[in-house]
Parts: structure tokens; C-alpha cells; sequence
């Protein structure tokens, strides 16, 4: 049968929307529990790929927990669980079925090379879907929790650079001012190893707890800082999906003209370094200290250090060292134990004329 229907509400961070039309007596199928899904556990897929009517297929629960790696909006706050049941065109908005004829996901994407099925098929979570669902009947507006941290991963590099057993949480790279996180006590370079108890395995693990949780709410956070852990606790912020972009103002003046200190070389790495100019220091706002990579030498063992990277601090066997200029960086750099790692916080400029920075954590391994 076919019916007409009215759209309640829809939410495209997470691609669910509710309808409602006018009938009664109509089946309904029963909610499963998308947590109790186990790798290799059989599932079925109900849909029309391309035009053909309830099409029933079915595979095995591949990974949980993914991210869909495209440019779409979901795959950084939704928990993508991946099977090998086939979906293609017409299978979107389908239900996923567990052996017990519960829906526990809603197929939503596939990743592809050639337009159709390629053995790697993603669906929604059914428990984020029907809590999207009802905050979407109850106000029609979907609330989610903030923290305000920009994050990164944890690579094995950095792990061993921050004294970690093994490389697994979400390294904060800066703290948005005035948030949740910078109330809780959150810095820069902490890894965030739980949230709420659960465990961030995956740096992608934490957008998907923290939006899970209503704004206002009290939640707990563990972050290893200085070679320990430590427990903290903080009541999130209210998620914007907006993006602040910052860059600094053009006032006259000699920008360019270089600070009074003196440029340095590192022999180790190979790093020519030099002062900040005043130019460098507005727009990447670093109001003092920092050094910034010059030039690579002919011999420079480097491999993710760039030119024109400001390095502002450094973290060696889990502890942090601020850098107050080319010749103190040279000799932190000279005080590394061969063979360690080396985690730099950077400011990298994301555009050619240096007007806007991304901050990050840079791993560089030091010669034997």
C-alpha cells in the first residue's frame, strides 16, 4: 500500500528523520539491541535496490563502531556498524535485521570504486536512531553535548612520546576558551582516555560519546597528563554544528620584521630554526616564545616537520617542555635520548599567505 506522509522532523548529522502518515492497523517491526551485535553475527537487509522490491540479503557483522570516511556529515558523530550483507542504491533507509528478526541498524551508505556493492556496507545504529526519533517528536530539535576541544590521534609514535603503553585515546590539540572543557580543566596536549567510563580506543571514538549526552549534563573524563592519569569531571556544553574560522587582522606596521633573538640549528634532526616574526606571532597568536623551523638540512631526518612550522612546545617520555626560543628548542632537542620520540606541538599554517594556523602534535624519532 502506499500513503501519503508528513515529514515531523529530520536530522542530517545523523541521517534520520521521522514521517507520519494516516493509517491504522499497520505491523511493526521490533527494536533490537545494536550493543549486543557481535563481529560475524548473521544480518538481513530489506530494501529495493535498483527498483527491485523487497529484496531480502544477507551477510555478517564486519566491524562496529566505524567511521565512513567520506565527506558526508555522519561519519564523525555516528557509530557506523559494517557488514557484508549486499546494499546498493534503493537499500538506504532499509532495515538491518539481527538472526532474531530485530532491526538493529538502518542501512544507510556503502563504500565504493565503482558505483555498486562492493562488500562494505554501513548502517545507523538503531538505539541512536530512536533516541534521535524521540527528541525529534518530543521538540522537533535535536540537543547534543559539547566539550570544545580540538582533537587528534593517538599515533604509536605520539604514544611513546607521551609515555603511553599503547597508542590509543584522543590527543587534545587546543581548547576552545570559555568551554566545557576549559571550565573541567582540560589542556592542551592531555589524551582523553575515557569518557563516561567508556574507553576512547579511537580518537573518532570521543565526538560520538560526548554528542551522545544531553547538554547540561555532568559527565567524567580521564585524560593522561604528565605521565599519569587523571580523573575530571564536567558539565557539556550545548553542540553547534558551525565552524569558526580565525585570521589576523592586516594592521600597518613592519610585521616582518624579525624578533630580537637569535636563529639556531639542530644537528640531530636536522632543523634550521629561526625566531617568529611579528606577523607570525598575531596570526598564529602565540604571544611569545616559539620557534619556528626555518629550513631542513641536507641531512635532516625528519619526515612530518615542515618549513614554517611554529613549534611552541615539546613532549618527551610524557612530560612537557614550553619552548622559549630557537637555541632552547636546539638543546632540547640535543638532551633526547637516542632512539626516543619526540611529540612537537606545532602551529602549521593552512594557507600560503600565513594568515590562519592549525595546531597540532607532530612524532620525530630521534637517530640512534
Amino acid at each position: 500500500r502506499e500513503f501519503k506522509a508528513k515529514v515531523l522532523g529530520s536530522d542530517k548529522r545523523t541521517d534520520v528523520a521521522v514521517i507520519k502518515i494516516n493509517a491504522t492497523g499497520l505491523p511493526a517491526v521490533k527494536i533490537g539491541n545494536p550493543a549486543a551485535l557481535k563481529v560475524g553475527e548473521w544480518v538481513a537487509a530489506i530494501g529495493q535496490p535498483l527498483g527491485f522490491e523487497s529484496t531480502l540479503t544477507a551477510g555478517i557483522v564486519s566491524a562496529k563502531g566505524r567511521a565512513s570516511r567520506g565527506n558526508d556529515a555522519t561519519g564523525d558523530l555516528v557509530p557506523f556498524i559494517q557488514h557484508d550483507a549486499a546494499v546498493n542504491p534503493g537499500n538506504s533507509g532499509g532495515p538491518l535485521f539481527n538472526s532474531r528478526g530485530e532491526v538493529v541498524a538502518i542501512n544507510s551508505m556503502i563504500a565504493t570504486v565503482s558505483g555498486g556493492f562492493q562488500g562494505i556496507s554501513f548502517a545507523i545504529p538503531i538505539d541512536l536512531a530512536m533516541d534521535v526519533v524521540g527528541q525529534l517528536r518530543a521538540g522537533g530539535a535535536i540537543k547534543r553535548g559539547m566539550l570544545g576541544v580540538s582533537i587528534g590521534p593517538v599515533t604509536r609514535e605520539l604514544a611513546d612520546a607521551f609515555g603511553l603503553a599503547k597508542p590509543e585515546g584522543a590527543l587534545v590539540a587546543s581548547v576552545t576558551k570559555g568551554s566545557a572543557a576549559e571550565k573541567a580543566g582540560i589542556k592542551e596536549g592531555d589524551v582523553v582516555l575515557k569518557f563516561n567510563d567508556r574507553v576512547v580506543e579511537d580518537s573518532r571514538d570521543l565526538p560520538r560519546y560526548v554528542t551522545s549526552v544531553r547538554p547540561g549534563t555532568p559527565a567524567k573524563v580521564q585524560v593522561w597528563r604528565d605521565g599519569k592519569t587523571i580523573d575530571l569531571s564536567v558539565k557539556l556544553d550545548e553542540f553547534k554544528d558551525t565552524t569558526r574560522v580565525a585570521a589576523a587582522d592586516d594592521a600597518s606596521g613592519d610585521k616582518d620584521a624579525p624578533a630580537k633573538a637569535e636563529a639556531a640549528s639542530d644537528t640531530r634532526l636536522g632543523l634550521k630554526l629561526r625566531p617568529l616574526n611579528a606577523k607570525e606571532r598575531a596570526a598564529a597568536k602565540v604571544a611569545h616564545g616559539g620557534a619556528v623551523i626555518a629550513d631542513l638540512s641536507e641531512r635532516s631526518t625528519v619526515e612530518a616537520l615542515t618549513p614554517g612550522d611554529i613549534v611552541i612546545s615539546v613532549m618527551r617520555k610524557g612530560k612537557s617542555s614550553a619552548v622559549n626560543g630557537p637555541g632552547q628548542l636546539a638543546e632540547l632537542i640535543k638532551g633526547a635520548d637516542k632512539g626516543s620520540t619526540i611529540a612537537f606541538r606545532v602551529k602549521r599554517p593552512t594557507d600560503r599567505a600565513g594568515g590562519e594556523y592549525a595546531e597540532l602534535f607532530v612524532p620525530e624519532k630521534v637517530p640512534e
